[in-house]
């Protein structure tokens, strides 16, 4: 029989052997490619030379993105997008490096796709059944951590029954420990309840406990101190899970800043690899669909210019990222017309300022199309929260919580919310609310896939619409 802590004991061994498997997947993918592209392992010199630099890339790049820490706790489709998005970002640098180069020439693209499917399903295949091994362990009793829980309010049974719901984690709760709740209860959800803070050391090294969780309200600073100073001999490890949880949080983790461990509460989710596959996303797409779509775009310039008096585009300033004014362009719709300063009248069915032209084009989103020449200038994104006027950020923002934070990302030409039927006039708070709802979740989950995931749906149920007029 294993040991209850086998991997906790060879976790490091266990990251090097993660990295080398991983290289070897990427090199595997590559080789196995070449073979049904070509016919034969004879690597050219190129071809040894771009599996050289994807095995340092993997090394560097996957390293960085945390994929090694633990994965304990996680759910696999929660491991299997990081793989994915990581992957997707070193093949994304392959394709810069060799457009940079001017290599690109080299390389047969069907063996380069056939290499990114078959090393992506190898990344994903060891990740899976190195998942299932840890199933197979913890059902059997190995690898577990045992873990106490110091605090007996909401947010200590909360966290009780995350773990107890998620079997899987191979997280197993010894007890609560409370001064001021064992009195009154010994047992809570059929958890011992204990009393003696002052000698969780010693019941830490008697029971083998691996970790100890805090679960305590913020201001109780006097007692995690003296917790902390309780266990200042002991090797376990101590996790603090703060009492916040019930703000509405955005991309929540902990960084540092200037050597201190800063919180984040609402923090925009575009930094760092999100950052950087983000633009390139949205750079080369606008780029590849500009192309595409010029005649039509010269098209509707003409109609438009022919149709009635005035200018082709439409301007008009919004909020974009972190809340700054941004200028948007969209194709004239509506006969010139003025109206009060700081005004903005949202068109509604029947509006006698459209135009005929301009009902057809806003009915199919045509109109939006200049909007990606905003998106290559960096002050749009093809997926985001779409950009209100102005005057409405204003007129919103005291009246649903949160508003802002739609902010946190650059506006989109097309969103989550689009998709899912609300664009359109927002004549309503509740349908304003809804609208934000569905921004904000975009903003909460945003992934590589969501967002090809909504350009998808975007061609056949985001862009014509019957609330569109």
């Amino acid at each position: 029989m294993f040991p209850r802590g086998l991997l906790q004991e060879y976790a490091s061994a266990l990251s090097l052997i993660a990295r080398i498997i991983d290289i070897f997947c990427v090199l595997a993918g590559g080789a196995l490619a070449f073979y049904w592209r070509f016919g034969h392992f004879n690597f050219p010199s190129d071809y040894q030379v771009a599996l050289l630099i994807s095995a340092l890339l993997t090394l560097i790049v996957f390293s960085t993105s945390g994929i090694y820490t633990s994965w304990r706790g996680k759910r696999w489709l929660h491991q299997a997008r990081i793989v994915t998005m990581v992957w997707l970002s070193v093949v994304i640098i392959m394709i810069l490096v060799a457009f940079l180069t001017k290599t690109s020439t080299l390389f047969s693209r069907q063996w380069m796709a056939m290499w990114t499917g078959t090393a992506w399903a190898l990344l994903l295949a060891f990740r899976l059944s190195f998942y299932k091994l840890l199933q197979v362990m913890r059902e059997r009793g190995w690898n577990h951590k045992r873990i106490i829980i110091v605090g007996t309010g909401e947010l200590a049974q909360s966290i009780a029954r995350n773990i107890r719901e998620s079997s899987w984690t191979g997280l197993d709760i010894v007890a609560f420990f409370d001064d001021d709740a064992c009195a009154v209860t010994r047992e809570i959800d059929g958890i011992d309840v204990k009393c003696g803070v002052s000698d969780l050391h010693r019941i830490v090294a008697r029971n083998r406990i691996n970790e100890v969780w805090l679960a305590l309200p913020l201001k109780e600073e006097d007692r995690m101190k003296e917790i902390l100073q309780n266990l200042r001999h002991s090797t376990v490890n101590i996790r603090f899970v703060p009492g916040i949880f019930g703000f509405r949080l955005f991309n929540h983790s902990i960084t540092e800043v200037a050597g201190l461990p800063v919180i984040d509460l609402n923090a925009s989710p575009m930094v760092g690899v999100n950052r950087f596959i983000k633009e390139l996303e949205d750079r080369v797409l606008a780029s590849l669909i500009l192309i595409v779509i010029s005649p039509l775009l010269l098209l509707i310039s003409v109609v438009v210019k022919l149709s009635s008096r005035g200018p082709v585009l439409f301007k008009q300033m919004r909020h974009g990222w972190d809340g700054k004014p941004i200028k948007v362009y969209k194709f004239r719709t509506m006969l010139v017309h003025e109206e009060d300063r700081g005004q903005v009248t949202q068109a509604c069915k029947g509006d006698m300022r459209i135009t005929r032209l301009g009902a057809f084009l806003r009915k199919s989103s045509l109109d939006e199309l200049p909007q990606f020449f905003n998106v290559l200038q960096g002050r749009m994104s093809i997926v985001g929260p779409r950009p209100h006027a102005i005057a409405h950020n204003d007129q919103y923002k005291d009246q649903i919580d949160a508003y802002m934070m739609r902010h946190k990302v650059k506006p989109g030409i097309t969103g989550w919310a689009q998709i899912n039927g609300w664009r359109g006039e927002t004549d309503t708070l509740d349908k304003m609310k809804r609208r934000i709802e569905f921004d904000l979740y975009y903003i909460e989950n945003w992934t590589l896939w969501l967002d090809i995931k909504i350009i998808f749906l975007s061609m056949f149920n985001g862009f014509v619409h019957r609330n569109a007029y």
